[in-house]
This record gives structure tokens, sequence and C-alpha cells, in this order.
């Protein structure tokens, strides 16, 4: 099939976090794909097509984008951060494989982006320095009860945790409950980090510990770093050493 399909993350916001492999293929498209905020932060190119859409029809976006792809146009499907993240790479890849079969001889391709974790961190500092791991705590396309699981799984296994998608308007408690198994298994003083609006110029990180941590301070522009028992703070920086040795000081 002669069309093609390039999955790309924007960043997390400064234009400069976006990398040259995204604008290179978003310069090249002949349709671009994606949520209209995101599209929002696009420069305009009158001789491309936009297709917008809202957050919650992830599949029909990426049927449309391999649609336009088969019908011979360059497309390119715009995630924020990294689009295999919690993002729009997956949703490419199950539409892919339910789809047309002619779809999979497309030209697909997937370009890394620069995720809201690594921007959130490297505000803060280098809080993932040591083994981690990222958990969103949305429900939509999974269960309550598999993210308790997971939840509990890394705390004990003493991960650095990101979440991502703390809270929203329909989902104001999932972060006092994630707060309330996380203190059941990490200590009170654990490092916590609130980043908002991470890789912007509006970005404010707020740190404290799991013991005083209050949920109410996270909305969707908010990435949540709970730290791991070598997590430490040297003034307004917060690290976590790379290995167990480093730890023993």
């Amino acid at each position: 099939m002669s069309g093609s399909l390039v999955i790309v993350g924007i960043g997390p916001g400064k234009p400069e976090l976006m990398t040259p492999a995204t604008q290179a293929a978003l310069a090249r498209a002949s349709d671009v794909v994606g949520y209209g905020p995101y599209l929002a932060r696009l420069p305009e190119c009158s001789d491309q097509r936009r297709h917008a859409s809202d957050n919650r029809v992830e599949l029909e976006r990426a049927r449309l984008a391999l649609s336009l792809a088969g019908a011979g146009r360059d497309v390119v499907v715009v995630s924020g951060g990294d689009p295999g993240v919690f993002a729009m790479a997956a949703t490419v890849f199950e539409a892919l494989e339910a789809g047309d079969p002619a779809w999979r001889a497309l030209d697909i391709r997937v370009e890394p982006g620069v995720t809201a974790m690594l921007a959130a961190a490297a505000e803060a500092g280098a809080p993932l320095g040591g083994d981690f791991c990222a958990i969103s705590l949305s429900d939509n396309l999974k269960s309550w009860r598999t993210i308790e699981r997971r939840l509990a799984a890394a705390a004990e296994a003493d991960f650095v945790i990101a979440l991502y998608n703390p809270a929203s308007k329909a989902r104001p408690h999932q972060l006092v409950l994630a707060f309330e198994l996380l203190r059941q298994r990490k200590a009170a003083d654990t490092v916590v980090l609130f980043v908002r609006a991470a890789g912007t110029s509006e970005a404010c990180v707020v740190g404290t510990t799991l013991g005083a941590a209050d949920a109410t301070r996270a909305d969707m522009r908010t990435l949540v770093i709970v730290g791991a028992r070598a997590t430490r703070r040297i003034g307004r920086w917060v690290y976590t050493p790379r290995g167990e040795e480093s730890v023993a000081l």
C-alpha cells in the first residue's frame, strides 16, 4: 500500500521538547489526526488536513488514521508526551490487529517523544534515578481492582512510582484511595511530588511526604511521583540513587 502512518508524541508542552524526527514527520504529513487540544499546539499548514476529535474516541481515531493511510495519504497520529506511554501507539496497533488485513502492509512507524513522567522528573531533579514504574489511575480501560493490585506490587517491590491520570472531575477519589493503599505499605516519610504542567512555562513542583500528601492538589495536568525508601532531598532537589550500594552512606 502506498500510504504511510507515523505515530508521534509532541512532548509535554514546550516546543523545544518536540523531537526533530516528530517535526519532520509533521512537515511531511498530508493529514494529521489527534485529540483537539494537541492539534491546537501545532503550527498551521495550509496544505494539510487536520482531523480533531474528543478525548475518549481513541479507537475511532486510530481507525480513521489507518483508513486514510490505506487510501494513500501520508498520515501522522499525534499524542502528547510519548506516543507509546498511555497514548495512541498501542491504540493504533489494537485497531490494526482487529481491522482490515490490508492495513498490515502499510508503512507504519512510531517516533518517540518526551513523556510527562520524564518532564516531571526533570522539574524535580532525578527522582527516577533508580528502578521505577508508571501506573495510570484511570479505570476507563481497566478495573480499579487491577490498579490496586499493581500499586500494591509496586509498593512491595519498593519502586519509585509515577502516577499518571491521578484525578479528574469524574474520578476525584482515586488518588485518595491510592494514597491509602500506599500508606499501608510504605513509610510515612516517603517523598511525594506533585508536578503540575511539567515541561511548560507554568510548571510547578510541590514536595511533601506520603503521610502528609493531600490528594486534592492533583488534577489531570498533574503527575504524582511517589519515592522509594532511598529517594532523598537535597534542598529543593529530589533524587533516587542508582543502586543499593550508594544508598548505604
